[in-house]
């Protein structure tokens, strides 16, 4: 149920507590359905019905339950654990069952909350300006965009017909629709079944929202990152986990995504994670621009924070809040992109409550259904034909924190068999300050080939060439690297200490780069191409330059070669390259 209706309804005392088990409430006598929406204790704490057996009811409670006692009563709503969804979600931060968690500052006067207090997740009462799409007489089907409302200076906020106010095929007329300001529970639009459209929808969070069509995805999430866009990317629709251990980079790379991704909404899940990542965020995302229109990024992003410490049932709701947010942009038309920091602290939230409840454990004490839980949030994600005729998507990351780095652990494994990207954190190139950290070596997509039809039309037509050059030479590095541990660089052949050399530059002017540089930051597609071919460059002429007998002390031993390492942080970047390959040329030239 969403805060929105339980401001308005009654409910009923029906129920009494039976025992109190950490955020796990047993209460008997309770006329209660799966999932239902109940308010725990004297205090009217909020939870969630997860099973009943007989005349007991177990709870999940999304507050702190120290101090609440047998015989408390239980209130059941009727309704499913569901969010307001219309204006207002952007430039918003909320906890994880859609408290917005600025009004409930305002409420307390103070920033630490008192249990129960609870808040509609969008205002119902500002006044929007609402521009109908339609006129009287047209005819409209579910989902079909009736008007649009400007919710923030980057995002028009497309007003619908609910998908469950009409059938799959189903059609009637508009019979009424105007202009004007209106709050989000208003009547803007009239249909000829009964119908009144109101900016204002909710939606059960553990349901995903209909669609027409799940498509093949074929268009890149560009990020900006060298390394993702280059030779890992990701599909807009498509799934990526970013995995490593604490302090190799992850929430980094999130935020780099949030910031740059060119996805039109962000919807950034602080899942258990310590308050002071979410903190960034809040501080940075509002002073950053969008490099899209140069607009504050916070009107583009909607927040969802469930730090470490808050309450752990409320983690394992707030990444389906999140991934239903981001289901009505898509219905939109919009192009989503969703972070979720970390699915691991999630996981963790599930075994806890599956402990409580004495399930048989899986491995490592996690639940048995873990990898079907991981796979019902993945599959939300894709590339949507939506009820209404738009295409939209949702793009699903999620970062994973493996206890030490151990890849093996059943979180990082199931969730590995679900996604098609695999980010691969490595603790050794952080420690080297090789940020960031993505190990090239363990690290992969599977929507390379479908995305490179996008690279050759829009950037260049050799682009899978260079990215699979690249690639080469960075798999031989790797092969090199075991036998100079044995006998030493010096014992090597000239070509193979020169694919050494090759290979530095790669990693350390191509795949490493500076996320806090204002330039280097973020690198367009283009200038990642570029930055390859003057790599290729400084191959091809140093290999020309040794077949004519130069020695690879010299042909190493280049001014030029050098500056290759500085083409991350220069603005006009094609004149500078442009001009480092001739001159790359002319010097190895001039050596035979």
């Amino acid at each position: 149920m969403s805060k929105a209706e339980s401001t308005e309804t009654t409910t009923t005392e029906d129920g009494a507590i039976q025992s109190v088990s950490g955020p796990v409430v047993s209460a008997r006598d309770l006329d209660a359905r799966m999932n239902d929406v109940v308010y725990v204790g004297d205090e009217g704490l909020m939870g969630e019905v997860i099973e009943i057996e007989g005349d007991i009811t177990t709870i999940q409670v999304y507050e702190e339950t120290s101090g609440v006692s047998p015989g408390e009563p239980v209130e059941n709503t009727g309704e499913p654990l569901s969010v307001d969804l219309g204006p207002g979600m952007l430039d918003s931060i909320y906890d994880g069952v859609q408290r917005p968690l600025d009004v409930l500052e305002g409420k307390m006067g103070s920033p630490y909350l008192d249990r129960g207090v609870d808040a509609p997740g969008i205002d119902l009462e500002q006044q929007w300006e609402f521009e109908p799409t339609v006129e009287v007489g047209d005819e409209v089907g579910r989902g079909d965009i009736v008007g649009v409302v400007e919710e923030t200076v980057t995002i028009d906020h497309k007003v619908m017909v609910p998908p469950d106010a009409l059938e799959e095929g189903e059609t009637t007329e508009v019979t009424a629709v105007e202009s004007g300001s209106f709050d989000v529970t208003e009547t803007v639009a009239e249909l000829a079944n009964g119908t009144g459209v109101s900016m204002h929808q909710e939606w059960p969070v553990r349901e995903a929202r209909p669609s027409q069509n799940k498509k093949t995805p074929r268009t890149p999430l560009v990020s900006g990152q060298r390394i993702l866009d280059g030779l890992f990317p990701i599909a807009k629709g498509g799934t990526a986990a970013i995995p490593g251990p604490f302090g190799s980079g992850k929430t980094v790379t999130q935020h780099q995504l949030a910031k740059y991704a060119d996805a039109d909404i962000i919807i950034y899940v602080g899942c258990g994670e310590r308050g002071n990542e979410m903190t960034e965020v809040i501080e940075d995302f509002p002073e950053l621009e969008d490099p899209a229109n140069g607009n504050p990024l916070m009107a583009r992003t909607s927040l969802i924070a469930n730090t470490s410490n808050m309450p752990v049932a409320a983690r394992e709701s707030c990444i389906y809040t999140g991934i239903t947010i981001a289901e009505f942009y898509r219905d939109m038309g919009y192009d989503v992109a969703l972070m979720a920091d970390s699915t691991s602290r999630w996981a963790e939230a599930m075994r806890e409550i599956s402990s409580r409840l004495e399930e048989m454990p899986g491995e490592e004490g996690y639940p048995a259904y873990l990898a079907a839980r991981l796979a019902q949030f993945y599959e939300r994600a894709g590339y949507f034909e939506n009820v209404n005729g738009t295409e939209g998507s949702v793009s699903a990351i999620g970062a994973v924190s493996p206890p030490g780095g151990d890849f093996s652990e059943p979180v990082t494994q199931n969730t590995l068999r679900i996604v098609k990207t695999f980010w691969a954190l490595d603790a050794d190139l952080a420690e080297r300050r090789h940020f960031p950290s993505i190990n090239w070596n363990e690290s992969y997509s599977l929507y390379k080939e479908q995305l490179d039809p996008w690279f050759q039309e829009n950037v260049e037509e050799d682009w899978p060439e260079k990215r699979q050059w690249a690639v080469d030479i960075l798999d031989e590095e790797t092969e090199l690297q075991e036998i100079v541990q044995l006998v030493g660089k010096d014992a090597l052949p000239d070509d193979q200490q020169l694919i050494l050399e090759i290979a530095r530059y790669l990693r350390e002017a191509y795949l490493q780069q500076n996320a806090f540089h204002p330039v280097d930051t973020y690198c367009p597609p283009e200038k990642t191409y570029l930055m390859l071919t003057a790599i290729q460059t400084l191959h091809d002429e140093a290999f020309d330059a040794l077949e004519a007998g130069v020695p690879v002390e010299e042909i190493v031993d280049t001014e030029a070669a050098p500056r290759i390492n500085r083409i991350g942080v220069q603005e006009d970047y094609e004149e500078y390259i442009e001009e480092l390959k001739a001159d790359i040329a002319e010097e190895l030239r001039s050596l035979y």
